[in-house]
């Protein structure tokens, strides 16, 4: 049995022939002016597109400082307020909140 299977294992090796080595065109594998082209225009537009999207990035942040500080501003204004208030004499004839009966 060990002898059938050397014999077919022999006799696979030498029905493959070898391919013989062929000329490849270097047009046929290379990409040429066009695939050039091509990537280079992605490239420019993924370039354009980052830098989009950084300005815009640089934007929101700028309006999220402004408005963070216009916030505190106005609590600042108010809490100056709420004090002038709080100092102020409250007249007798003014209700208090209080319900009446």
């Amino acid at each position: 049995m060990h002898d059938a299977l050397a014999a077919l294992a022999l006799a696979a090796a030498t029905a493959t022939p070898t391919p013989a080595p062929s000329m490849i065109d270097p047009d046929q594998v290379t990409p040429g002016a066009w695939g050039f082209v091509i990537t280079a225009f992605v490239a420019v537009l993924t370039i354009l597109l980052v830098w989009d999207m950084i300005r815009r990035i640089r934007r929101g942040r700028v309006r999220a400082d402004l408005l963070d500080e216009l916030e505190a501003e106005r609590q600042a204004d108010s809490a100056v307020e709420a004090t002038e208030t709080d100092g102020e004499d409250i007249a007798p004839d003014e209700p208090t909140g209080g319900a009446k009966r």
